[in-house]
């Protein structure tokens, strides 16, 4: 787990690499990688890679980066995990290649100079990387399927620059600022920025299953390899009459790849199903005690939110090696304007995932397992029952959005007055599953925007989003209504705030966060259940371990996870702290990105 950066001179016009910005870069992603750092610029100057080091697999001098093949006829700068890579490995060497490190980085090389651009489809693990190609003069770069390591870039027509982080590019400097107005539209609808936007009308996020080739003819349009939607689509054609063996067994299979490591890997622990059934599993697969640890908040004890005592219940039912860590207000304050600073893109979540990991460092762990993914999968949000609610039953009357549209503009300022504006957008926004999702999960609704930003912009950024998002009909081909949800869910909020934020927020703190219920191999292994007529749910999940959960845990009500963070920023300002989230938002817009 590392930072990587790298500029891309192709047009012949554009100045050669300039080492200082390179420097900058590399500098900015500290936090991402103590344990090393390195940089290579070629012998002709128009191609500068760099690197920040988290030792997790092959800790030795031979697994540094940036890594060149051939006296660099490749050379990559690769920041993940590959947890398939000795059985990769092992295939190539039966093919006669020969590797001088341990590290899955180099097994990339040998993959990408036996299959080229395709070499993306052998993986699995959580990835971003480029390698620069000497005989084609060309850049390749790649992210994971789901997205959750992150790859921004810009492109000014000349030279591209790349990064980990949108703050690492600015740092380097040479990249116009203006703001962009996708990006800002998408932090007041959604709570955060949406793919491929970003703060910036120049930088973009590679989108998540995409890749990229850069050569002297500029930068080809991303490449999609892996798509949600399109996957569940696809096991449609064959739905799965699951059990629970092959449920379990596909648990199984994607822990034990999630624990490959040189280093030891840790677990989030709170009182909920998924943090729970991985750390049950994981005492299945590994004879040394998992290190888990909670995170308690003194101003939720004794109250629903407290998830302590179960938390600790279930590390004893398990045996694991746990530490409880408790924050309080004044460790927030303490720690406001290093979140702000870590924060690379505004969320309104995170919080919670910063103070995580952070404790979870100070234990000594590199390395913690998260049960992000398990509600998108497995039905555990309460839009899986509201969405098909209100779309199956607005959905059926003809006109109804473009009534309801009228309505919304009528009555719309009337009803906002007294409730929620999105009770005026009910009618318009309640006939669709995007539009459902839309109205379950946003902040702000499109037309609120010009109150808040730029109304020109406002227009532009919403009708930018529309476009590229592609929501309306992006779901349509799913057969069911939990799988419209679900691919909803996760190309969405996972997406663009859950993984995003556990990047950010566990690097923050030298931190590799992994998530093995998002894994394109399982997820792959388990979308034909997903789609079929009576697809597992949390509970069916939560029963694969051998040694069952505490009833406790089983039958305790869902609450989320949740961080007094309202309280402990907006005391002092009462009318913000009635807007809750929107409060929240705004405040956090004002005081890290002002």
């Amino acid at each position: 787990m590392c930072g990587i950066a790298g500029l891309f001179a192709y047009d012949g016009s554009a100045p050669p690499v300039d080492r200082d910005a390179l420097l900058r870069m590399n500098n900015a992603m500290i936090a991402r990688g103590p344990d090393g750092e390195g940089s290579w610029v070629a012998d002709d100057a128009r191609t500068g890679f760099a690197h920040r080091r988290l030792s997790i697999i092959d800790l030795s001098d031979s697994g540094a980066q940036p890594m060149l093949m051939d006296g660099g006829r490749l050379v990559i700068t690769y920041n993940g995990e590959i947890y398939n890579f000795r059985a990769l490995r092992a295939e190539l060497e039966q093919q006669g290649r020969q590797f001088r490190s341990g590290s899955d980085t180099e097994v990339l090389l040998h993959l990408y100079d036996r299959h080229g651009p395709d070499m993306v489809e052998h993986l699995r693990g959580m990835f971003a990387f480029a390698i620069y190609d000497r005989a084609k003069q060309g850049v390749f770069l790649a992210r994971d399927g789901f997205g959750i390591k992150p790859l921004y870039y810009s492109n000014d027509g000349k030279t591209l620059r790349f990064a980990s982080q949108v703050k690492a590019l600015l740092a380097g400097g040479g990249i116009d600022t203006a703001p962009s107005a996708a990006g800002l539209a998408g932090i007041y609808v959604w709570g955060s920025v949406q793919e491929p936007w970003t703060l910036f009308d120049k930088i973009r996020s590679l989108p998540a299953g995409s890749t990229m080739w850069i050569d002297a003819n500029g930068a080809r349009a991303p490449m999609r390899y892996f798509d949600v939607t399109q996957e569940l689509e696809h096991a449609a054609e064959a739905p799965e009459q699951w059990s629970q063996e092959t449920l379990r067994d596909a648990l199984l299979d994607t822990l034990q790849h999630h624990l490959v490591a040189d280093v030891p890997v840790g677990a989030f622990l709170s009182a909920g199903l998924d943090s729970a059934t991985i750390v049950a599993l994981t005492a299945e697969l590994q004879p040394d005690a998992l290190r888990s640890v909670t995170l308690a908040f003194e101003e939720f004890d004794n109250t629903e939110f407290d998830e302590t005592a179960l938390a600790e219940k279930i590390a004893a039912h398990y045996n694991t090696a746990h530490s409880t860590q408790r924050v309080k207000g004044t460790d927030f304050h303490a720690e406001y304007q290093r979140l702000c600073a870590a924060m690379d893109q505004p969320s309104i979540d995170g919080v919670n995932t910063y103070f995580v990991s952070k404790v979870t460092a100070e234990t000594g762990l590199k390395v913690a397992m998260s049960g992000l993914g398990g509600d998108e999968l497995f039905g555990g949000y309460p839009s899986f029952q509201e969405i098909p609610r209100l779309a199956g039953t607005l959905g059926k009357i003809p006109g109804m959005r473009c009534a309801g549209r009228s309505f919304r503009k009528i009555a719309g300022p009337a009803i906002s007055a007294v409730k929620s504006p999105k009770y005026a957008g009910l009618f318009e926004y309640g006939t669709t599953y995007p539009d459902a999702y839309l109205l379950r999960r946003a902040l702000y609704m499109p037309w609120e925007l010009p109150k808040l930003m730029d109304s020109t912009m406002a227009r532009d950024g919403w009708g930018q989003l529309e476009e590229t998002t592609g929501r309306r009909g992006q779901v349509d081909g799913l057969p069911t209504p939990r799988s419209k949800v679900s691919a909803l869910e996760t190309t969405h909020y996972m997406r663009n705030q859950l993984l995003r934020d556990s990047d950010w927020a566990g690097m923050a703190h030298s931190l590799e966060i992994r998530v093995p219920l998002v894994d394109m191999v399982f997820f792959r292994r388990i979308a034909p259940m997903l789609v079929s007529d009576t697809p597992p749910g949390k509970r069916d999940m939560a029963a694969s371990p051998a040694k069952p959960l505490p009833d406790e845990v089983l039958n305790r009500p869902k609450t989320g996870f949740a961080v007094p963070m309202p309280d402990w920023l907006l005391k002092d300002d009462p009318a913000a702290l009635k807007q809750g989230y929107r409060g929240w938002l705004r405040k956090i817009v004002e005081d890290c990105y002002a």
